[in-house]
């Protein structure tokens, strides 16, 4: 099991066997019908195989070097650090109850999955710290559908162009194109602002929110586009968007944020009613960038998305979308 997670056994000779018998270990890994990870010693991915990647709603390749506590509710997160530490410490195996972030298709009512998790020290070859080997078993829900043993294995060197890539690409394409037939329409800054929101809602993100800076450089919240209860959504259209650091950052210094699994709850502050938008919206990943013309000046505000619960996170190919669509919404509030 510790060489089929990602370890380099120790090789025998420069023959073709060993090699190969490292494709199949890995191989077997990722085809484990239980969800398993490989992390260290800071809950920090190392290796994540098929089954996992499906329950943490993670692409196998962007989870390495992200921390798996981010996946957990916030009230999970200290707990599950602590006994993956005590594990890698050598203080024997350790077994503990995990709950995933809420899924955005439960609402507001109800809590995300839980997990028995089973915590195991391995020691790599040739490395001098010792890795915890994490296997996941749904409580709540039937396991992962075991892959059907007629699917051959892939070789990454002669695999063909991934057809769900390439569809994704496609609708972000339809996308931009959807966004850049609705700011032309729009007539006032409060119609853009609409417009994005209706645009982006659902089909992109779990929440699309609108900060404007106003002449003296107070910021104002624009629009508010959420699948949350009324009430959530309500008290953070209440919140003073001054108040958040990442839109803050976004407008006074251009600074553009991608994080996936967010660690700190108050990045985007608390709303109305005193509670961290990111934990109250269990929020998994988030993009907030500037409004620039390019013509030079000031931002004219920011835009932020979020998605929640067991949703993908955002990639980087998004992210370059979204930063484009931005410049096309600050030329539209330019012009008007």
């Amino acid at each position: 099991m510790a060489e089929s997670a990602g370890v380099e056994p120790q090789r025998r000779g420069p023959g073709r066997g060993s090699s190969d018998e490292q494709h199949l270990q890995r191989a077997l890994f990722q085809r484990l019908p239980l969800p398993v990870a490989l992390l260290d010693r800071d809950t920090v991915v190392r290796r994540l195989n098929h089954a996992a990647a499906q329950v943490f709603g993670m692409r196998e390749g962007y989870a390495s070097g992200r921390g798996l506590a981010g996946a957990l509710a916030h009230d999970q997160r200290a707990a599950f650090r602590a006994q993956v530490a005590a594990v890698a410490r050598g203080e024997g195996e350790r077994s503990l109850m995990v709950r995933l972030l809420r899924s955005p298709e439960r609402g507001a009512q109800g809590s995300g999955p839980e997990l028995r998790t089973t915590l195991t020290p391995l020691r790599p070859p040739r490395e001098p710290h010792t890795a915890v080997l994490a296997v996941f078993q749904q409580a709540t829900a039937p396991p992962p559908r075991p892959v059907t043993p007629d699917v051959p294995l892939v070789d990454p060197r002669t695999a063909r162009p991934d057809l769900a890539e390439a569809t994704r690409n496609t609708e972000l394409l339809d996308l931009f194109d959807d966004m850049a037939a609705a700011l032309i329409s729009a007539k006032t800054a409060q119609a853009v602002a609409d417009s994005v929101g209706t645009v982006l809602h659902n089909r992109f993100a779990d929440w699309v929110i609108i900060d404007l800076a106003l002449p003296g450089g107070e910021l104002e919240r624009t629009a508010v586009f959420a699948s949350s209860a009324t009430v959530v959504r309500t008290a953070v259209a209440k919140q003073s968007p001054d108040e958040c650091p990442l839109v803050v950052d976004a407008v006074q210094h251009g600074m553009e944020a991608l994080q996936v699994r967010p660690e700190d709850p108050e990045a985007l502050g608390r709303d109305a009613s005193g509670s961290a938008v990111l934990a109250r919206a269990e929020v998994s990943s988030l993009l907030c960038v500037p409004l620039r013309t390019g013509l030079g000046g000031p931002p004219l505000g920011a835009l932020t998305l979020l998605r929640s619960g067991g949703r993908l996170a955002f990639a980087l190919a998004e992210a370059g979308v979204i930063d484009r669509i931005a410049r096309h919404i600050a030329l539209a509030l330019h012009r008007l």
